[in-house]
Order: structure tokens, then sequence, then C-alpha cells
């Protein structure tokens, strides 16, 4: 039997720090769309792109969209990629690429405050004792 392994001639290029790095990347870099946010739009957006030799990526276009501003930014995080680039010993090689961006809302912020006060006990004036401490809670929930 021949145990010879599998040559690629043709090297892709490839995303510095594997598809972890790319996917911490478009978290980091996205910026969600104010009309998107306003709308409560989530959902996924389709992207092919083409990257040259050198790692730069010369085209992108949407095949699937959710509009709203999502696809507009999509396109911009695609076209600030930079991939290593292929050493094809000459070979000008050009790579047809796709990847999906997913566009999920913020969770909402909500902020609790407890506040507690306690009569004082040291007054001047007599009156009569509670048989509970009076305590007052409050709960502010900002969405």
């Amino acid at each position: 039997m021949d145990n010879k392994k599998e040559k690629k001639f043709i090297k892709l290029p490839t995303y510095p720090g594997g598809k972890q790095a790319f996917q911490e990347y478009i978290r980091k870099n996205m910026t969600y769309p104010k009309e998107a946010l306003e709308n409560r739009i989530e959902g996924t957006v389709y992207v092919s792109y083409r990257v040259s030799g050198p790692g730069k990526v010369i085209d992108a276009e949407i095949t699937h969209g959710i509009g709203y501003g999502c696809d507009e930014e999509a396109i911009r995080l695609v076209m600030s990629l930079k991939y290593e680039k292929a050493r094809n010993r000459g070979v000008r090689v050009i790579a047809n690429m796709r990847t999906r961006i997913s566009f999920k809302l913020p969770a909402p912020k909500t902020i609790s405050y407890n506040y507690t006060t306690k009569k004082d006990e040291k007054s001047t004036t007599k009156t009569p004792k509670p048989t509970s401490p009076i305590t007052y809670d409050y709960t502010i929930t900002i969405d």
C-alpha cells in the first residue's frame, strides 16, 4: 500500500491566528448599526469575498442580508480584514471565501439599587418604639 500524503501545490491565504482570531476580530470591531438597534433587528449576514495572494480583500458582496445597515457593516468588516500572504512560487492566486456575520442585539443592561435606611434610635423626643425597625427597599431598573 502507498501511504503518501496528498500534496497541495496551491496555498490559499489564511487569517493570522486562525478561526478563533477571525471571530475575535469581527466581535471587537463590529459596531451595531443605529437603524438596526432602533428597529430591534437581529440575524445573520452571509458574505462572499475574494482575497488576493498578498492577503488583501479585493471584492465582497452580500449573498444573503438582513438590511437596516447590517449588510453595510458586514461589508465594512470583511473589507478591513488582512490575511497572511500565500506563497505559491510566483503563481498569483485569488481565493474565493465565504463567511457569516451574526448580528445579535446586546443584552439590556439592568441596574438594581437596593437602599436601606434605619431610624436613629437616639432621638430626643419621646416616640413610641416600633416593634420592628423601619426598612425601606428601593429597586430601580433601567432598560
